[in-house]
């Protein structure tokens, strides 16, 4: 299996992260001294990916807390509060993130008895759990979906759902890594992903470096290519799916997994747990982030459009459950009735 990209990690009480945004020009690491900086990361995509932005957010709020270490209780939990805010803030679509920042907030509940020294020691071995499980679940979900590949496919995949996006090897191409090692031949049709391109920067960079043949594709000719190409699969990951299925993606996805549907293709998402939300019905609940019209009008810092046009550049659209195939989870690939399949899986788990 392709070795490991360490795109979030905790360094001499720093965050350090791989700045996306450099890539694939250069590998460029941040050290995050202070949440703030954090938050900044996270919110301008140098760190993305549901599960990444959900490790990166809950060793921020460990990171935000360190100047708090000799604090009373109440100020530690005030701080907490605020630093949680400012984080949470930053992504509104991808669940990992309110999930870990949760999960952190629980775990200083279950020791708010103990001085806050000893509640950031349980923090920060809690951030350090949530990094060690997401990646053992990259790994899981590739073994799970592995054999949904067959030998000498064709995948299209769209955004990037690889070691970049999760702490460990990647969700959807965790899949694609599983079956190459499992001695398949694979090769990967990576849609660009506009407006910024994350299919053929990140994407493809991470193929090239695994070895395994990549070639990208303006994002409009994925319909016309799937049937030319012989697609076997269309395989992508998530940031939020809801109970009864439906997946909130990178925007462009629903256009890939309609395409897929008249073409006869089997569309996959690949995803931890952490980023199931059973909490909501359906993806009509599911807040759709809107990011800066300067992504569209002006990438990269290049104006490609009359100056003062309207701009909608919603970050993901969500994908209706009649149009997945099949979940690919950690304990297995779920099939349709997604309601049902998903509460006998994870009972009732509630980000």
């Amino acid at each position: 299996m392709t070795s490991k990209i360490d795109t979030v990690a905790w360094r001499d009480e720093r965050v350090r992260l791989i700045d996306q945004t450099r890539l694939p020009g250069s590998l460029v690491y941040i050290d995050c001294a202070r949440v703030e900086a954090v938050a900044d990361a996270i919110r301008r995509l140098a760190v993305r990916g549901a599960p990444a932005i959900g490790v990166a957010a809950a060793y921020g709020l460990v990171l935000g807390l360190a100047g708090h270490r000799a604090a009373t209780r109440d100020a530690f939990f005030a701080r907490l509060r605020d630093v949680s805010a400012l984080l949470a803030a930053t992504r509104p679509t991808a669940v990992n993130l309110r999930w870990a920042l949760d999960r952190m907030a629980r775990r200083a509940e279950d020791r708010a008895g103990e001085p806050p020294a000893r509640l950031w020691d349980a923090l920060l071995a809690e951030a350090q759990a949530i990094h060690r499980e997401d990646e053992e679940l990259s790994r899981a979900i590739g073994r799970a979906g592995a054999a949904l590949l067959a030998d000498g496919d064709t995948v299209l995949t769209h955004c990037n759902a690889g070691g970049l996006a999760t702490a460990g090897i990647g969700t959807a191409l965790a899949v694609v890594y599983a079956a190459v090692e499992d001695g398949k031949k694979i090769r990967v049709l990576a849609d660009e992903t506009r407006p910024l391109w994350q299919g053929a920067r990140l994407t493809a960079w991470e193929l090239q470096r695994a070895g395994i043949p990549v070639a990208i594709l303006c994002d409009g000719a994925a319909p016309s290519l799937m049937a030319r190409e012989r697609v076997g699969a269309v395989l992508v990951g998530a940031d939020r799916i809801a109970a009864n299925g439906d997946v909130a993606n990178k925007i462009g996805t629903l256009a890939v997994a309609l395409a897929a549907r008249h073409n006869g293709i089997p569309f996959y998402v690949a995803a931890p747990s952490s980023t199931l939300d059973l909490s909501i019905a359906s993806g009509a609940e599911i807040p759709i982030e809107e990011r800066a019209a300067e992504e569209v009008s002006a990438p990269f810092g290049e104006a490609i459009a009359p100056a003062g046009v309207v701009v909608l550049n919603p970050a993901f659209d969500v994908t209706p459950a009649e149009f997945v195939t099949a979940i690919v989870l950690e304990k297995g690939v779920v099939r349709p009735p997604y309601g049902p399949a998903l509460l006998a899986l994870y009972g009732q788990k509630s980000a």
